[in-house]
């Protein structure tokens, strides 16, 4: 029966390794060898020359016995030499537990790890030889080994992978949910910022009306009622001698308009422009000068209400009615 050294040989590994391999496993046979080479070939020392520990040799005398034969006389030794060289030649180790024979101290080392035998002796008795069939079956062995090896190792690639994959999907999972929240957030944030423009926008209108509400009141009480009545009654009343003359009113003409511009947040720039520049020279200089921010805008007043379009832009500000004065108001979502 071959020993486990040659049984790795036979699989293709090289002397120095099979016997690391045996030595570094405990001498526990041939197909925990052969998982530790895989385990490690590549280990940058896999290929050092390893010396076996030393151990009993076939046909050689313990130092013992050496030193025994040392200290007796010299006709006693002589005698002990001659029964010595009539002794057989020992050809193998057995193992007195179980009877089996063993090629080498190797296989009396893997034997006793595999066994927990501990009684051996050298034998005359030679091991015979295996068969070419006996080859062929060990072989046959030791390559299920290797493919059962192989299918373990593959199942454990695919359970690892599948884990993996589980974690990923997870983590997939998790990055979605976290994404929905912050997008959710981000919708609220944005609700909130409406809502609140819209009571600003709404507080600002207020204030605008009771700004004209107040206008009205003062130029009520400048020009009373009663006075303008009487001038008015002058007026229509002429003198029967004369004949009522109409001379034509002139309308005064303006240079310059004074704009009040209403902003989103509650703010207000004024500013003075020519009469005949267009709207769009407004609309530029609220943008340079704007403290609401930079969202799109319209314009418009609230009294008579008019919101401008695009096309008013173009038009000069006498002609929409904002000389000599005017209050505008910043509406947001259009540009």
């Amino acid at each position: 029966m071959p020993s486990d050294v040659d049984t790795l040989m036979e699989m293709g590994f090289s002397k120095n390794r099979a016997e690391k391999a045996l030595h570094k496993t405990g001498y526990k046979g041939a197909q925990v060898a052969m998982d530790w080479l895989f385990d490690h070939g590549n280990d940058p020392d896999i290929d050092e020359p390893f010396e076996l520990p030393e151990g009993h040799t076939l046909g050689a005398t313990s130092n013992a016995s050496e030193l025994t034969d040392a200290t007796q006389e010299d006709g006693d030794a002589k005698s002990t030499e001659e029964v010595n060289s009539s002794s057989p030649q020992a050809k193998s180790l057995k193992c007195d537990d179980c009877g089996k024979l063993l090629k080498s101290e190797i296989e009396v080392q893997t034997h006793a790890a595999r066994t927990q035998h501990i009684n051996f002796s050298e034998s005359s008795e030679e091991i015979k030889p295996l068969t070419a069939e006996q080859k062929k079956e060990q072989l046959e062995k030791i390559q299920k080994r290797i493919t059962d090896k192989a299918k373990e190792k593959e199942e454990v690639e695919k359970k690892k992978k599948l884990k993996s994959e589980i974690n990923r999907r997870k983590s997939g999972k998790e990055l979605v949910s976290i994404k929905q929240e912050i997008q959710d957030k981000e919708m609220k944030k944005i609700a909130e910022e409406r809502k609140r423009a819209k009571i600003e926008d709404k507080l600002a209108r207020q204030k605008v009306k009771e700004e004209i509400e107040r206008d009205k009141a003062d130029r009520a009480a400048k020009f009373p009622k009663s006075s303008t009545e009487a001038s008015v009654g002058l007026l229509v009343q002429p003198s029967a001698t004369e004949k009522p003359t109409q001379e034509p009113t002139q309308q005064k003409e303006y240079d310059q308009t004074r704009i009040q511009i209403r902003l989103t947040n509650g703010s207000a720039l004024t500013h003075s422009f020519g009469s005949k520049e267009c709207l769009g020279a407004v609309r530029l200089y609220i943008q340079m000068n704007r403290t609401d921010g930079d969202s799109p805008f319209g314009l418009m007043t609230s009294f008579p209400r008019k919101v401008f379009m695009e096309d008013d832009m173009a038009k000069p500000l006498f002609d929409l009615g904002l000389v000599p004065s005017a209050v505008l108001i910043l509406v947001k979502g259009q540009s």
